[in-house]
């Protein structure tokens, strides 16, 4: 095991490589860095430990629903006890196993669904840049390992504890260690060793990012010994909050306890109160009814089958690449009404493109967006910004050559093409004049004259940077090139590029630029300018000799003097499906909020494009924000949309404010400050390829395009995975409805139906225990599963968001599922009474069967009324026949239902299992006729609440 300094930042950068064993130029070789993993361990941080497999299994039945089951076994055998313990217990056994399989059922989902967001999350892991045996490699950051060398760049997330050993202009966010939300400045120079962890400057820390600048480090510590690794206890002990839907689904279940102990204590003291004789059978008798009750009114399988239909969901969205890291999150999404969006990578391509560029002779239009070379540089003589026929010839052509061309040398971006589709490694401004000096078809004329041998790199400051140059055609002489702010840059030049040669910058060439860059602001380009200057052989000379011997030369003293080029005009284009998705998150009620940090100009523009405001719509600027109290910023949230020049705690407030009028709010974020923001909303949304690693743990989301039309396409996904929910929730408890009015009115109403008349005792169940956990365990699992991948039968993004204090079953759902629940109830009672004799319904013709045979019927009737009633829980208001045969899992899982009945129906073993008997044609056409009422019963009452929804 290799131990580092204990403070490394107190010792010198080649003191910690030397201990460390490495070499800053080449990195550890991948055998010796594989070995270093074996040995240290994964760079993870601590958490708690996986729980065990068996004790997963054993937690299924720490329920209080499956209690109820076990005391069914208890009193069940107790009763084959008492009469004598003949043959086998068939009933306990039975439901044994049913609890057995449940079980089962319940810890396959759930693994399955743990696996599912496991495999989702690790399509989010962090990744780090190092050196492995002198080349740059992209690793996991799970696989860092004290000694690896850490090539940093602006936005990159620091993946361990590192120490310097080259900065440049190098800026770290640590807001997520010290609390402090500006940038701090590195370098390479050690500090005290009591020095407090937010002034180690040549010191980088796991979980912060890169703001500005370039690096090299090399790793100090991983996991555990981390910073960031000493403060995890404290993030495991914070306990998360549960969603709307696992709140209300926990009260749901609270309720149906209730509301069956109450009916199975009422129900049970009251045959004990009127039983003529109590004997050991008479109390049995009643408990086991109690115990039928409880299992007639409880959906056993509810949360294994929620929790599949949510891993679905979510595997779903992950297909279309929004990765949801909670599965109860889901519904959460499905009820925003606000979406806060940043502009740059998520309305907007994030490919920064050069669309104008103005020099002394005139104006010129770049035709294309994005990366894509294609596209011409035409002249523009009226400054209309559309090209004019002529080509660009002379003088003209000159000066826009030496602007494009000098800003793509002064700029560290690569341009690539990856089968077929193109892309910049680097900032994307600079990648700009990379694609528009392509298309201008220059490009090639600088090879093999200029080489880059200095730099001075840009900061904030300064607002601007230059490059210098050996010039082929100038041996012994270096160029200068600088690209920056052009109101800085003009401050810097005396003279102007005309053509191939320069002439004096005067007043009236400064107001023609000034006036070009105000131009180009007013329609919301960012404007950059390009000027150079050729060293004179003493500057050259002196540079040489700077180089040659080492170290950190400043260069910025030769930013003077500077011959100015030309002014080009860049935006990153929308996105061209984001407009089409704002107005689909208008149709739906959904209100969409632009929060940038970029000029209010350009967030105005942008915008007003996408049709998020109207053009010329009011921006309200971070400045302005800071001067509202909560009352007005409250009010200005009601009616703006727009917001430029934010800052992290300004984007805190407006969720804060949304969330305060009563709004379920998404909110966008890429980088560290943003963390806070994303985890104050409702629904947190990180982008998968330019957000930091502290931002996607933040998140309750994760773009794996960035792109905003992914969101409203999983908010659509969210509501119609929701509206599945309620289906197979109006499903079950409509059909656990109608097995407790099977039981209890069979009970009250058994001298009517004459089931008295077959019992001793005076208590005889319409249904038997293992008959109805058949029900609920085989043919209400398949249904309700298929309903949870059912197609929209209605336009889920045609209605207003749900608000948060609507309920997932309100008032009319719960009508419904009791109203349904009687039809099949009493379909069920009235089929048993038709093959019952003595009887209140006596039909002409009709067979007159002993109890088994009655029973079985009434079982198939109920079997037959619950998958029935599957068409008709897609919705409260759509006929059952609209879009009938769109799920064919809803219709294998009908067919599989029907299978099962007709086999424990007709199959000895399952017979004796289950106490059936065979029915004949006749037995079977009942049954069919009579579980059919609930399907005519409910088209009935939706023709009617459609007919009230009209009026």
């Amino acid at each position: 095991m290799t131990i580092p300094p204990t403070a490394p930042w107190s010792e010198t950068a080649e003191a910690v490589t030397s201990a460390v064993g490495t070499d800053p130029a080449v990195g550890l070789s991948p055998e010796e860095a594989a070995r270093r993993l074996t040995a240290d361990g994964p760079n993870e941080l601590p958490s708690k430990p996986p729980t065990p497999a068996w004790r997963r299994f054993l937690a299924q039945f720490q329920d209080p629903l499956v209690y109820l089951l076990i005391a069914a076994i208890l009193i069940s055998a107790i009763a084959w006890v008492l009469e004598g313990a003949h043959g086998v217990p068939v009933d306990s056994l039975v439901i044994l196993a049913v609890i057995t399989l449940n079980a089962v059922l319940g810890f396959v989902q759930e693994s399955k669904a743990a696996d599912a967001v496991a495999a989702l999350s690790a399509m989010t892991e962090a990744q780090s840049t190092v050196l492995r045996g002198g080349s740059r490699v992209l690793v996991p950051s799970r696989e860092l390992v004290v000694g690896d060398v850490l090539l940093l760049g602006e936005g990159d997330q620091v993946g361990a504890d590192a120490r310097l050993t080259q900065s440049a202009a190098l800026r770290v966010i640590e807001s997520s260690l010290t609390g402090e939300a500006d940038a701090v400045a590195k370098t390479s120079q050690a500090v005290g060793a009591d020095t407090d962890l937010a002034d180690r400057t040549c010191m980088v820390y796991r979980g912060t990012s890169v703001a500005q600048g370039t690096g090299r480090a090399v790793v100090t510590a991983t996991g555990a010994n981390t910073e960031m690794g000493a403060i995890a206890q404290m993030l495991d002990s914070v306990e998360e909050e549960p969603t709307p839907l696992s709140r209300e689904i926990t009260q749901i279940s609270k309720m149906l306890g209730l509301i069956v102990v109450i009916i199975a204590v009422v129900t049970v003291a009251t045959l004990l109160l009127l039983a003529d004789d109590l004997t050991s059978h008479t109390v049995i008798d009643a408990l086991l009814l109690g115990v039928s009750l409880a299992v007639a009114a409880v959906p056993e399988g509810l949360p294994a089958i929620l929790s599949v239909v949510l891993a679905l969901g979510v595997q779903r969205m992950a297909l279309h690449q929004a990765v949801v890291k909670k599965l109860t999150s889901v519904e959460t999404l499905g009820s925003a009404s606000v979406i806060c969006s940043d502009k740059t990578g998520t309305l907007t391509r994030s490919e920064m493109t050069i669309q104008e560029v103005v020099t002394l002779s005139g104006d010129a239009v770049v035709t294309g967006i994005g990366y894509v070379p294609e596209g011409e540089v035409s002249p523009d003589a009226d400054g209309d910004g559309v090209p004019d026929v002529e080509e660009l010839v002379g003088d003209h052509l000159a000066e826009v050559t030496v602007v494009l061309s000098g800003g793509a040398m002064a700029s560290d971006a690569e341009l690539a093409a990856d089968a077929g589709v193109w892309s910049v490694i680097g900032d994307p401004t600079e990648g700009a004049f990379l694609v528009a000096e392509r298309k201008l078809g220059t490009n090639g004329h600088r090879e093999g004259r200029f080489e880059r041998v200095g730099e001075v790199p840009f900061t904030s400051e300064r607002k601007l940077m230059s490059v210098i140059y050996t010039d082929a055609h100038h041996e012994g002489r270096m160029t200068i090139i600088s690209k920056g702010a052009p109101d800085v840059l003009l401050e810097r030049c005396t003279h102007v590029r005309r053509g191939a040669g320069e002439e004096e910058l005067d007043d009236g060439v400064r107001r023609h630029f000034a006036d070009a860059i105000a131009a180009m602001s007013g329609r919301a380009l960012r404007t950059l300018g390009v000027a150079s200057r050729l060293l004179t052989a003493e500057e050259s000379a002196t540079v040489s000799k700077a180089l040659a011997a080492g170290g950190d030369a400043d260069f910025s003293g030769l930013e003077r003097d500077l011959v100015m080029a030309g002014v080009v005009g860049i935006i990153d284009p929308p996105r061209p499906e984001a407009a089409a998705a704002v107005a689909e998150a208008h149709r739906a009620g959904i209100r969409v909020l632009m929060i940038t940090g970029d000029h209010p100009a350009t967030a105005g523009r942008i915008a007003a494009d996408l049709g998020i405001a109207e053009a010329g719509a009011s921006v309200l600027t971070g400045r302005e924000l800071s001067t509202m109290d909560d009352a007005a910023l409250s009010e200005a949230v009601a009616r703006t949309s727009v917001y430029a020049r934010v800052a992290p705690e300004h984007k805190m407030r407006i969720v804060a404010a949304l969330k305060s009028q009563g709004h379920t709010v998404s909110m966008t974020g890429d980088g560290v400050n943003d963390a806070p923001a994303l985890r104050r909303a409702d629904i947190g949304v990180a982008m998968g390829i330019t957000g930091t690693q502290v931002t996607k743990e933040a998140a309750t989301m994760v773009l794996a395009d960035d792109n905003f039309a992914t969101i409203v396409a999983a908010v659509a996904e969210g509501r119609r995975i929701f509206d599945n929910i309620k289906k197979f929730l109006r499903y079950l408890l409509s059909s656990n409805m109608g097995e407790v009015i099977t039981v209890f009115g069979g009970v009250v109403l058994a001298g009517v139906m004459g089931l008295s008349d077959h019992s001793t005792s005076g208590v005889v169940l319409p249904l038997v225990a293992t008959q109805i956990l058949w029900i609920n365990l085989v043919t209400d699992s398949g249904p309700a599963l298929a309903m949870g991948v059912d197609p929209s039968v209605e336009d889920v993004m045609g209605r207003a968001p749900r608000k948060p204090t609507d309920r997932v079953i309100d008032a009319s759902m719960w009508a419904g599922v009791i109203m349904i629940g009687a039809v099949m109830g009493l379909a069920t009672l009235a089929t048993l009474d038709i093959f019952l004799p003595g009887g209140l319904i006596d039909v002409a013709g009709m067979s007159v069967d002993d109890l088994t045979t009655a029973r079985t019927a009434a079982f198939t009737t109920l079997v037959f009324a619950q998958l029935f009633n599957t068409v008709n829980s897609r919705s409260e208001s759509v006929s059952a026949f609209s879009h009938l045969f769109v799920n064919r899992w809803l219709w294998g899982a009908i067919a599989l239902g029907v299978m099962l009945q007709v086999a424990v129906v007709e199959v000895p073993l399952l017979q004796t299992a289950f106490s059936t008997a065979s029915l004949d044609l006749t037995h079977w056409a009942v049954c069919l006729a009579m579980g059919s009422l609930v399907l005519w019963f409910d088209e009935l009452r939706k023709v009617v609440r459609r007919a009230r929804a009209r009026s």
